[in-house]
């Protein structure tokens, strides 16, 4: 079955690319191809691959869609009955130029990130439409029930056809806007799976792994972009220190603690030439800087070898590109490893404890409480953060934490 999703997956945007060419109706398409996809996985198991699998699903997508428009309406019925009949080959539809091995993921994800829709149904209409994955995939990896991501991805399709967006891609002066929220896509799907905001798996190796396969396939479409090639860096610089980052049983490793010898070497070199062949050749974005960044952590022996100072300064180029509390929290733990643990905290007085970040606020906190010789305040911090955090390992990870200085105590 593995194999099987592995043929299927890339071949998602290239079918629902050419349904929606022909017809124009997102919606009607991208239901049609899922149906596909499900025959597929049921059938190819156990009758084998076929030679041609992109046109195998194209023509039982195509029958899907005139079997469903059918059903719907005598006029269908009539025009699409011939259609039904003749076999189905893969050629332009009207207005089409493009040749039909053209890969129409970066106009899928253009599509599916349509301003008009909220970010998380643009998450969920990425993974199903361009990912290839179920409904009930796509609930179990967010932790929401079936029904809840059905009505959200429904949403999704009705805002893009209300909108009256088309299949292509936007013009040269909307193309980096829409693009950044393509990319944004992209990122918010990769750092659920890295680090799960919920639930008791610190890990969804099947999101990173989407998002990461997401990004390559946008490189290799525009491998001019920066801002991709960096966030593609970043990923895999990121994920190749996944290994070492859960024990045993499953608990969080935080990074200075990290068996570095478990980290993916050749994710490293390829996210490290990426960085170096980007960087310095055009115009500087957010996402380049946090992969510089993390070259410095994957490319030091350890801890204390790190170039702190030279991460720091990365820090302020990011908070510049991209403020916000989160920038600065990096930050903090940054100039505290220069000029020491209280740099660090009057760093963090600056960010508003009432945002959504503040349980990572307060697990900073505690850690450069720590680290400053002060663990009654490090205790509190520390259990503050445990109570606000809705991650089993996070939560089990801080109490650990807790207990430890809390035992560093003096009796009272």
């Amino acid at each position: 079955m593995t194999g099987v999703a592995e043929v299927l997956r890339p071949l998602v945007p290239q079918v629902l690319g050419v349904l929606v060419r022909r017809y124009g109706q997102f919606d009607a398409c991208e239901d049609a191809v899922q149906e596909a996809l499900l025959a597929a996985s049921e059938q190819w198991p156990a009758e084998g691959v076929p030679d041609n699998p992109r046109s195998w699903l194209i023509t039982v997508a195509t029958r899907r869609l005139t079997d469903h428009w059918r059903s719907e309406s005598a006029r269908r019925r009539r025009e699409e009955s011939v259609a039904v009949r003749e076999p189905v080959t893969v050629v332009a539809g009207p207005g089409e130029e493009q040749p039909a091995t053209e890969d129409d993921t970066l106009s899928l994800l253009f599509l599916c990130c349509h301003p008009a829709v909220s970010p998380p149904s643009q998450v969920a209409l990425t993974l199903r439409a361009v990912g290839g994955l179920t409904t009930a995939q796509i609930a179990s990896a967010f932790l929401v029930p079936e029904a809840t991501m059905t009505r959200r991805i429904t949403r999704a399709k009705e805002r893009i056809a209300a909108a009256g967006s088309t299949f292509s891609e936007p013009s040269p002066s909307d193309f980096p806007a829409r693009l950044q929220v393509v990319l944004q896509v992209l990122y918010l799907i990769f750092n659920e799976g890295y680090t799960a905001t919920s639930g008791e798996n610190l890990l969804r190796v099947e999101l990173a792994t989407e998002a990461i396969r997401l990004t390559r396939a946008v490189h290799a479409l525009i491998p001019g972009e920066g801002e991709v090639a960096g966030l593609l860096a970043l990923m895999l610089l990121t994920d190749a220190r996944r290994a070492a980052r859960t024990g045993p049983d499953g608990e969080l490793v935080p990074l200075p603690e990290q068996d570095r010898a478990r980290w993916d070497a050749a994710m490293i070199a390829e996210g490290v030439t990426l960085v170096r062949a980007t960087l310095g050749r055009g115009p500087v974005g957010p996402y380049q800087v946090q992969a510089a960044i993390a070259a410095l952590h994957d490319e030091a022996p350890g801890t204390d070898e790190t170039d702190w100072p030279q991460i720091v300064e990365l820090y302020g180029v990011l908070g510049e590109l991209m403020p916000g509390p989160v920038v600065t929290m990096n930050l903090a733990v940054a100039l505290a490893q220069v000029a020491g643990p209280d740099a660090g905290l009057a760093v963090l007085d600056g960010i508003d404890a009432k945002l959504d970040v503040a349980r990572r606020v307060d697990a900073v906190r505690a850690h450069l409480l720590e680290r400053a010789g002060r663990p009654a305040d490090a205790r509190e911090h520390y259990l503050k953060a445990a109570k606000r955090t809705e991650s089993g390992p996070e939560r089990r990870y801080l109490e650990a934490r807790a207990a430890r200085v809390d035992a560093e105590l003096p009796p009272s």
